[in-house]
């Protein structure tokens, strides 16, 4: 995992530059397409992978200074895991119509939400 959160920085960047993307999809080609409870999840899953882009580059930059964080190291892989299931879950709950999808959804809350505890963990 040490390899990993070498990408932590350029990955939460990149899943940032995604968000902002994703956004703009929603709020213009979308609009007209989903019902606005529709709309309303798609955003909560762009804002959701906003947050946690931005937390995964600080992860990055704490394990610049705490390289032997095991808690660090786990923090960025479960923000990694929690944009693709809890984000990714809502884009496709959105965008399909598959109301099971959202099964997937709070397991991505909980990948956020160990996350952040590990990097209280690895800052205390």
């Amino acid at each position: 995992m040490q390899s990993l959160a070498k990408w932590f920085i350029p990955l939460g960047a990149a899943f940032a530059a995604l968000a902002v993307a994703l956004g703009a999809f929603g709020a213009h080609a979308m609009r007209g397409q989903l019902a606005p409870d529709m709309l309303s999840i798609y955003r909560t899953g762009v804002e959701y992978q906003f947050y946690h882009a931005l937390g995964l580059v600080a992860v990055g930059i704490l394990v610049r200074s705490h390289a032997e964080s095991r808690a660090l190291r786990w923090s960025g892989a479960l923000m990694i895991a929690g944009i693709i299931l809890f984000s990714g879950s809502l884009y496709a709950l959105c965008l399909s119509g598959e109301r099971w999808l959202g099964a997937v959804t709070p397991v991505g809350g909980l990948a956020f939400i160990a996350a952040w505890v590990c990097v209280i963990v690895a800052v205390t």
